[in-house]
């Protein structure tokens, strides 16, 4: 009685929620059957091998030509790919920089996830992320130890205090002129100063700093690729420097993590490109060839299977003999043979019937000069077709036959042709 109770309050249970959700069908199942028949379609350049090698050429093109790199042939830019402390800190806060690293981030991505479909990047991309902001924190980011708060380097400083000692002989703007075009552009740019315009203006720059610290100087005063001094900064852009610092290590911490995943793939790419170094053009033409040959797709070669089948029946839709109930019940057993079509075999009456309107017969017929119409059915003698042929002729030219045309009399006046009176005459009827 328990269980009958249960049973009815599920039921209840049930049809109130097919009551208010009337439209989901869940009777039938999805049909997944097309989706596990498609195969991926993985896309890979000519230079990646069919995912054995990085094509970064387009990004060391960037590289060669941005502020933050500098001149170097492909085989030294793919060793130093994760290299980052040798880049300028002040360039890394750069929109160019950024980008640099946003597009290499997605090649060596997605170029990890077409060869590696399976593997969880995603959570791991994550978890760096975190770990990247956690001893960013702490102040222990390896080369990001100021968080991204860059004050003026130490050597800038001392040779701030040197010339500011130096200028104490120069009494005007005038006499500090003297020195020249170039010796002020020398010594503005190793202090981070704007170094243009005529020579009255670089010298006033320069006089500026007589008595005085760099971090006492306004900000106009400084370059733009230069870092302002922290005095001259707000909190506002100060925390900005730091939020524009994370996102960069950020991005290169997972760069870092990509490259260490792919070594194998890198090395295999640095020895490629030592190879083709050193290949003559005809070798790699050759290799070009092997290559394309390697990708064309092969035949599938089916093994022909043996197949038992001591009484030679017929072979059904699936390639194996049909039943032998079957070949008797369709007759396939009686052999027919047409001389009209050279003696050709067919097994069973529906083939042999089929086969007075194939293309055999109706040639063998042409070949006789016979017409292939109904007279001829199921004739499959030459002699008796043209025999047919002739007499057909002969009745339709008018021409005179004794034994169809020839009329005779018996004795009580009826008239037959010759055949049937003499075929009566000699039975003793007549």
């Amino acid at each position: 009685m328990l269980s009958r109770s249960k049973f009815y309050d599920r039921l209840k249970e049930l049809r109130e929620y097919h009551k208010r959700f009337p439209v989901f069908d869940i009777t039938m199942a999805e049909d997944d059957s097309a989706l596990l028949k498609e195969e991926p379609k993985v896309e890979f350049s000519g230079e990646e091998g069919m995912g054995r090698y990085l094509d970064l050429h387009e990004l060391h093109r960037v590289f060669q030509n941005a502020k933050f790199g500098r001149r170097c042939d492909y085989l030294e830019y793919l060793n130093h790919l994760a290299d980052f402390a040798s880049i300028d800190k002040t360039l890394k806060f750069t929109k160019p920089y950024r980008q640099y690293l946003q597009q290499l981030l997605e090649y060596l991505t997605g170029f990890y996830e077409r060869t590696q479909p399976l593997s969880q990047l995603k959570k791991q991309m994550e978890k760096l992320q975190q770990e990247v902001e956690k001893t960013w924190e702490q102040g222990q980011l390896p080369g990001w130890e100021d968080k991204g708060i860059i004050s003026l380097p130490a050597e800038a400083e001392a040779v701030a205090q040197q010339l500011s000692s130096d200028l104490e002989t120069f009494d005007s703007v005038d006499e500090l002129a003297t020195l020249g075009a170039d010796q002020l552009k020398d010594k503005l740019a190793a202090l981070g100063l704007k170094c243009g315009g005529t020579v009255q203006q670089r010298a006033e720059r320069l006089y500026a700093l007589k008595g005085r610290s760099l971090h006492d100087l306004g900000p106009k005063l400084f370059a733009k690729s230069k870092v302002v001094a922290t005095a001259h900064r707000s909190e506002e852009e100060l925390k900005q420097q730091q939020q524009t610092g994370l996102a960069v290590a950020k991005l290169e911490a997972q760069v870092t993590r990509l490259v260490e995943l792919l070594a194998n793939i890198i090395s295999d790419t640095k020895g490629r490109v030592e190879k083709k170094q050193a290949q003559t053009y005809e070798e790699m033409l050759a290799e070009l060839e092997e290559a394309d040959a390697e990708a064309a797709p092969e035949e599938e070669e089916q093994e022909e299977e043996y197949v038992y089948n001591p009484l030679k029946l017929p072979l059904g839709w699936d390639g194996k003999p049909i039943p032998y109930w079957l070949y008797k019940l369709h007759g396939l057993n009686q052999e027919f043979k047409c001389e009209i079509c050279g003696n050709y075999s067919y097994w069973g009456r529906r083939a042999f019937e089929r086969h007075f309107k194939e293309w055999r017969h109706v040639n063998g017929m042409k070949a006789l000069g016979i017409p292939n119409n109904k007279d001829f059915y199921e004739v499959t003698k030459i002699e008796d077709a043209l025999s047919l042929w002739r007499n057909i002729q002969e009745r339709n030219t008018g021409g005179f036959n004794a034994e169809l045309d020839e009329e005779l009399e018996d004795a009580s006046g009826n008239v037959y042709s010759r055949k049937v009176y003499e075929d009566l005459k000699r039975q003793g009827l007549l």
